[in-house]
């Protein structure tokens, strides 16, 4: 192939090839020297010097050509600064300065890492896991300078957290609902941790936000009611049913308990985990044996026919016309979950009571939080490919790249 083919594969501007030091069937080591009228620009002040104070040789790995891994050794001019006096190496275009990769090389992996592990990205590239994972951590801060800094603004968001490692520790996540996008995390739920966020929006920005969706954590809300006054805070459908759920399926727990005690075989088998589902499912939705089960469970058990009829009931919430007939229809069920004598559902409703008018307001604007799911399902799925991260900053770069600007599969990164 001809030298020039060759260097416009390689993706080296202003740079020609010497010589074709080695070739075997892996590796192709490529001597590469700058053309004669491109003089170095200094890395201190940025400007273009005459007379390099000294040559130094490097060596790159750049884009591969065929199967073969390439090698590129690189003179690198250092010029005395006139400015500072300071002896600075020069800057190239297509390669970061300290870097042993070109950019080209360092975008293919990064692109690579993307949809598969460093672990798997190295075999196929034939690096080791430590050089995946520094040449890929630095292009996302690379990345994340130019699409996440500053925050990009939003109209529409919703705020939820995920556990990124045991013990109860959590990242908050931000995602712009229209864009269908994550636009900022942290490490912590606290308020403290969603006011960095509104503060690197600015004050302007703040009171622009039209809506935000929340799992209706009191540190989430008092942080919004702090920064986006003009915001309706809306307290998430899907967090509220997945609520409900939970006060239900703590009934069946008790249950399940009650009978092992009383060694009630029947209750025992309609109880057990394997069943809990029948009871989270929408009586509409439920199969024909589904259905009979789920019968013959309210026949034999108070509790769990108490806990079914308050589980829909709140959900009719959601089916009222208006604002009005939802605020009277969440009365009601408040009269009959405070007087039902089952322990969650009454810790339920004083929650609900709380919470009332963040509820209502999924009536004035009807967004959801239910994209946070989704992305908490990808960012689980991203720890569990990586068995967990220990760097915390690198997994927060990798959450932005799977679900945020930082993905190469929505947008274009250069």
């Amino acid at each position: 192939m001809h030298n020039n083919s060759i260097r416009s594969l390689l993706n080296i501007p202003e740079y020609k090839i010497k010589e074709i030091i080695s070739k075997t069937e892996t590796e192709i080591h490529i001597q590469i020297e700058p053309y004669k009228r491109n003089k170095g620009v200094c890395s201190g002040c940025g400007k273009k010097h005459e007379t390099p104070h000294s040559i130094r040789e490097m060596t790159a790995e750049g884009l591969g050509l065929g199967q073969r891994r390439v090698f590129l050794y690189i003179p690198k001019r250092r010029y005395k600064c006139p400015e500072d006096g300071i002896i600075h190496t020069e800057t190239i275009e297509w390669i970061d300065l300290g870097a042993r990769v070109t950019k080209a090389f360092a975008k293919s992996i990064n692109r690579l890492t993307a949809i598969t592990t460093n672990q798997e990205a190295g075999w196929y590239l034939g690096l080791n896991d430590e050089r995946v994972y520094r040449i890929d951590k630095a292009a996302l801060e690379r990345y994340a300078k130019k699409f996440l800094e500053p925050t990009p603004v939003s109209t529409n968001i919703s705020v939820d957290e995920v556990a990124w490692k045991k013990h109860h520790r959590y990242l908050t996540n931000v995602i712009d609902i229209d864009k269908k996008v994550l636009t900022w995390n942290a490490k912590g739920r606290r308020a403290e941790v969603l006011n960095k966020y509104y503060d690197s929006l600015g004050k302007e920005n703040c009171r622009n936000l039209a809506s935000v969706a929340l799992d209706g954590a009191k540190t989430y809300i008092s942080s919004t009611k702090t920064n986006a006054i003009n915001a309706l805070i809306v307290l998430d459908k899907f967090h509220a049913i997945q609520r409900v759920n939970k006060a239900a399926d703590w009934v069946r727990k008790d249950e399940l308990r009650n009978a092992r005690k009383n060694e009630d075989e029947e209750l025992v088998e309609l109880t057990n985990c394997k069943q809990r589902f029948i009871l989270l499912k929408r009586r509409k939705k439920l199969s024909d044996r589904q259905s009979t089960m789920l019968n013959r469970l309210c026949e034999i058990n108070q509790p769990i026919y108490k806990a079914m009829l308050l589980k829909e009931s709140f959900l009719q919430i959601y089916e009222c016309e208006n604002i009005e007939k939802a605020e009277e229809h969440i009365y009601e069920w408040l009269e009959q979950a405070l007087s039902c004598g089952l322990k969650s559902f009454i810790e339920l409703a004083w929650s609900v009571f709380e919470k009332m008018e963040y509820i209502l307001n999924w009536f004035k604007k009807k967004i959801s939080s239910a994209i946070s799911e989704g992305f908490n399902n990808k960012i689980k799925r991203l720890k569990r490919m990586a068995y967990g991260y220990k760097d915390i900053h690198y997994f927060k770069l990798k959450i932005h790249q799977h679900c945020g600007y930082l993905n190469p599969r929505r947008f274009q990164l250069n």
